[in-house]
C-alpha cells in the first residue's frame, strides 16, 4: 500500500502535486481515481491520481481528504492521449484535465444523479394477512382505498399468497400512481402518514433511450458506394488512416453506416466525429434508426449531468458501442475502440481556439486510434490541404467517390458580378436581380432556397454619415455589431453589449446608419421581398440551445420553412430534399481576409454550401455573387476543380513556407498595458530569433490586437518538416520562462497555438 500519490489538478500549471495518504485511505488509492485534496491556503480541489508510491518528498506534504471513486474513471489510453495533447500543443497537463472531464467530475458536489420518487409497500404489510388489515383500515376512506388498491395492482402485490407473490414486484413512481389512480398528492401523503406506503428515491438515467437496434434498416450500397467501401477496406489492410474524398451528396454517410456495422460485428467501438452540433441532429436520426440504443451522443450542448452519465456509462461494463459527437467526444473513455470516422474533416470547428489546450480533434482522434490500434476514416468533399497532401504522398490511403447518389448532376454555379450591378444601381439590398428571380421561381414551384451570409447580426457596424464615426468596443479592438432584435450593439469577441446611440458623440449628427448586411438584416429584407414565404435564420444567435438546432433543421426538412438564411452552419453537410436554389450573397467577405488560409477556407465553404443545392430530384442552381469574378478560385469553385485548386495552393504554400511543407507555431503575449506587452514581445522575439534565426516573424499586432481589455502581440514560427519538434518545444518553454522571470513581465500571459487555423 502506497503512502504518497502524485495528483493532477485542473489548474494551468505544468506540474503534478504530491500528497500523503493517511492509513485509513491507503488501500483505496490507485492511478485514475479522483481524490479531494487541499490546495492553497483555504481551498480544496478535486484531482486525479497519476501515480502512487512510497518515495517521501523532501518537502512537507499535506494529507488527501477523501477518495471519491470506488474504481478508475479514466483509462490508461486516455492518460496517454492527454500526455500527448499536453506535449504536442504545449499546454499544461491541468488544462487538458480541465477540458477533458465534465464539470460534475471536477467538483465534489456538482454531480447529482437524477432521481424520482417511488413508493413501496410498508415491510410489515408484505403478507396476505397484512394486506387485508390495511384494506380494512381504509374502508371508510374511499379515495385512499382506491389509490392503495391501484398501487397493489400496479406493483403486483395483489398476487400475494401467504408471503410470496406469483409475479415479480414492480417499482412504481409517485407520478405513475397518481396518473393511474387519478388521485391527488394529498391522498398519497395520507397513505404515507398512515405508514402503509414508504417513499424512496430511485436514480434514473438522463440518457435518451434510442430504442431497439434495427440493422435491417441499413440501405444497400449502390455500385459506386460499394466500390468505395471495398477500396476503403482494402486500404485499411495497408494504412491506418484513409481519406474518403467524396463529392457532396455522394452518399458518404451510408458508407459510414456499413463500416460501423462491420466494426460492431467485430465487437469493436466506433467514434464518429462531426464538426458542428447542428450536424448531429440529422445524422443522429439516421444512426438511431439503425443502431438504436447502441448509439450515444456527446457534445457541449448537453447538460453537465448528462455528460457525466455518458462518461460513467463508457467506463461501465456496457458502454455505448457507437459515440456520435463533436470535438470533445475524442476525450471520452473507450475500452475497445476499433474505428474512428471524422466526417467533414476539413472543418476548422475541429480546432479548439480558447481556452487551452488548443488542440485539433482530427489530430487527437488519429493519435487516439493509433494508440488503440483502431483505423481512421477521414471524409470530406473538400479535404483539408494537409489531408489531401498526406493522401497524395502515400501517408494516408485515398479513395475517391465522384458520383452523386442516384446520378444527380453537380449543381450549376452561376457567377454574378455585383460590382457592376452596384455601379448601375441594379442591386436590391444584397440581392442581384438573377438571385431574386431564381428564388421566386423556386417558391412558385414549391421548392426551397438557402441564402448564405457569413456575418451574423443586423449590420456589421454602425456609421455616422456626417463624420464617419463608428462605435467600437471599449475592451476590444473591434467595431460593434448591431443586433436589431435585441436592440443593442454587441462585441462578438468579448460579448459585451452597448445601447444603440441616438446621436454621434463626435459631431452630434443623428444620421447613424448600419453598414453592410448581417444574417438578421438579410432576413428582414427577404421577408419584405417575399412576404408570403416562411423564413428562418440559422446562426449563433438563433441556435444557442440544443433544441433550437433540432427545431430549425426539422422545420426546414419538413418544408415548414421555405427560405433558410444562415452563416457557415448551413454549409456543413446538412441534407435537404427540396433545395433547388442556393445564394452565396458575398464571396468577397471570405476571400479578403488577412490569413494565408483565406482562399482555402473560402473555397471549401463555397463548395460545401453549393452542395446543398439539388441534392435529390433535379439539378440545383447556385448563384455566387462577387465583386471579383476574375479570380481563379471563383472559376475553380464553379467547375468543382478541387485538384486544380489544391495544386495551385501547394505551389504557393511551398514558395512562401507554409503548411503542409512547414509547421506553424504562433506565440501570443497578452497584457493590460500596451507598452508592457510590446516590450515583452520584442524581448521574446529577440530571444527566439537567437535560437531559430529567420524562422521567426514578428512580433506584430494581430488583426484584432485587443480583446477583453488585454493587448496582444503575436510572433510566428515557421518550422520546416523534419525539424526536431521536441527541441523546439524545449526552447519555446525556455523562452517563456525567461520572459516571466523578468520582473517587468511577471504578469504577462504567454501561450502557444500549435498548427493554428
Amino acid at each position: 500500500m502506497s503512502s504518497y500519490i502524485d495528483v493532477l489538478l485542473p489548474v494551468p500549471l505544468d506540474a503534478l502535486f504530491t500528497y500523503s495518504v493517511p492509513p485509513s485511505l491507503q488501500g483505496s488509492v490507485e492511478r485514475g481515481r479522483r481524490v479531494l485534496v487541499p490546495f492553497g491556503r483555504n481551498k480544496t480541489c478535486v484531482g486525479l491520481v497519476m501515480k502512487a508510491h512510497d518515495t517521501k518528498p523532501e518537502f512537507d506534504v499535506k494529507d488527501i481528504k477523501l477518495v471519491l471513486d470506488d474504481s478508475r474513471i479514466v483509462t490508461d489510453i486516455q492518460l496517454k492521449l492527454w500526455h500527448w495533447l499536453s506535449d504536442y500543443y504545449m499546454s499544461a497537463p491541468g488544462d487538458v484535465l480541465q477540458a477533458a472531464l465534465p464539470g460534475g467530475l471536477k467538483a465534489v458536489d456538482a454531480y447529482r444523479p437524477k432521481t424520482e420518487q417511488c413508493l413501496a409497500l410498508a415491510p410489515e404489510l408484505r403478507s396476505e394477512r397484512g394486506m387485508h388489515v390495511a384494506l380494512d383500515m381504509l374502508k371508510r376512506a374511499d379515495r385512499q382505498y382506491k389509490a392503495f388498491a391501484c398501487f397493489l395492482s400496479m406493483t403486483r402485490w395483489d398476487t400475494i399468497e401467504g408471503a410470496t407473490t406469483h409475479e415479480p414486484v414492480v417499482e412504481v413512481t409517485r407520478d405513475e400512481l397518481m396518473n393511474s389512480a387519478h388521485c391527488t398528492s394529498a391522498t398519497l401523503k395520507n397513505l404515507v402518514d398512515r405508514k402503509l406506503l414508504v417513499p424512496y428515491e430511485r436514480e434514473v438515467g438522463r440518457l435518451n433511450h434510442g430504442g431497439e437496434p434495427h440493422l435491417e434498416n441499413i440501405k444497400p450500397l449502390n455500385e459506386a458506394q460499394q466500390e468505395a467501401y471495398n477500396k476503403i477496406m482494402f486500404s485499411f489492410l495497408k494504412k491506418n488512416v484513409v481519406l474518403l474524398h467524396g463529392v457532396t451528396s455522394s452518399g458518404k454517410t451510408e458508407i459510414y453506416i456499413h463500416l460501423i456495422r462491420q466494426a460492431l460485428e467485430k465487437k469493436q467501438q466506433v467514434l464518429y466525429l462531426l464538426p458542428e452540433i447542428a450536424l448531429t441532429v440529422q445524422i443522429r436520426q439516421r444512426l438511431q434508426r439503425v443502431f438504436g440504443d447502441r448509439l450515444g451522443i456527446y457534445h457541449s450542448k448537453y447538460s453537465d449531468a448528462e455528460r457525466v452519465e455518458i462518461w460513467r456509462k463508457q467506463m461501465s461494463p456496457n458502454p455505448y458501442e457507437v459515440i456520435l459527437g463533436a470535438r470533445s467526444a475524442v476525450l471520452l473513455p473507450f475500452t475497445r475502440l476499433g474505428l474512428v470516422i471524422i466526417d467533414e474533416e476539413h472543418e476548422t470547428s475541429f480546432k479548439q481556439q480558447d481556452p487551452a489546450p488548443r488542440y485539433h480533434a482530427r489530430s487527437a482522434a488519429i493519435m487516439l486510434a493509433a494508440m488503440t490500434g483502431a483505423k481512421t476514416l477521414l471524409g470530406s468533399a473538400t479535404p483539408s490541404l494537409e489531408s489531401w497532401n498526406n493522401a497524395r504522398t502515400g501517408k494516408y490511403g485515398y479513395v475517391r467517390l465522384d458520383k452523386r447518389y442516384n446520378d444527380i448532376q453537380m449543381p450549376e454555379i452561376t457567377v454574378v458580378d455585383i460590382k457592376d450591378l452596384q455601379r448601375r444601381k441594379m442591386m436590391n439590398g444584397p440581392f442581384s436581380p438573377l438571385l431574386l428571380s431564381c428564388i421566386r421561381r423556386a417558391l412558385d414551384n414549391g421548392e426551397q432556397a438557402i441564402l448564405f451570409q457569413n456575418r451574423r447580426g443586423f449590420a456589421p457596424m454602425i456609421e455616422c454619415r456626417e463624420c464617419g464615426w463608428t462605435p467600437r468596443c471599449e475592451s476590444c479592438d473591434v467595431s460593434l455589431t448591431y443586433h436589431k432584435a435585441l436592440g443593442q450593439l454587441t462585441c462578438h469577441y468579448c460579448g459585451r453589449t452597448y445601447a444603440v446611440p441616438e446621436v454621434c458623440p463626435c459631431c452630434g449628427s443623428r444620421d447613424l446608419r448600419g453598414r453592410g448586411y448581417g444574417t438578421e438584416k438579410v432576413e428582414d429584407k427577404v421577408m419584405e421581398l417575399f412576404p408570403e414565404a416562411r423564413v428562418a435564420r440559422m446562426d449563433l444567435d438563433t441556435t444557442r440551445t440544443r433544441n433550437a438546432y433540432e427545431r430549425l433543421i426539422n422545420d426546414f426538412s419538413a418544408h415548414r420553412t421555405d427560405i433558410l438564411i444562415g452563416t457557415q452552419m448551413v454549409s456543413k453537410g446538412l441534407d435537404f430534399d427540396r433545395v433547388s436554389v442556393v445564394g452565396i450573397l458575398n464571396a468577397d467577405s471570405m476571400l479578403n481576409y488577412p490569413d494565408f488560409r483565406a482562399y482555402e477556407h473560402a473555397f471549401m465553404m463555397m463548395a460545401q454550401v453549393a452542395g446543398r443545392a439539388g441534392r435529390k430530384g433535379k439539378r440545383g442552381l447556385v448563384i455566387l455573387q462577387t465583386k471579383s469574378p476574375e479570380l481563379p478560385v471563383i472559376t475553380q469553385v464553379v467547375h468543382n476543380d478541387v485538384d486544380g485548386f489544391y495544386s495551385d495552393l501547394l505551389e504557393e504554400r511551398q514558395l512562401f513556407h507554409y503548411p503542409p511543407f512547414f509547421h506553424i507555431v504562433n506565440v501570443y503575449l497578452r497584457h493590460k498595458e500596451n507598452a508592457v506587452v510590446s516590450t515583452a514581445a520584442d524581448a521574446m522575439g529577440a530571444l527566439l530569433r537567437s535560437w531559430f534565426g529567420g524562422r521567426v516573424l514578428g512580433p506584430d499586432k494581430p488583426s484584432v490586437a485587443k480583446v477583453k481589455a488585454m493587448n496582444i502581440r503575436k510572433i510566428v514560427l515557421k518550422l520546416e518538416n523534419g525539424i526536431d519538434r521536441d527541441k523546439v518545444r524545449v526552447y519555446l518553454g525556455k523562452g517563456k520562462e525567461a520572459i516571466l522571470r523578468d520582473q517587468r513581465f511577471r504578469s504577462v500571459q504567454v501561450y502557444f497555438d500549435v498548427d493554428p487555423l
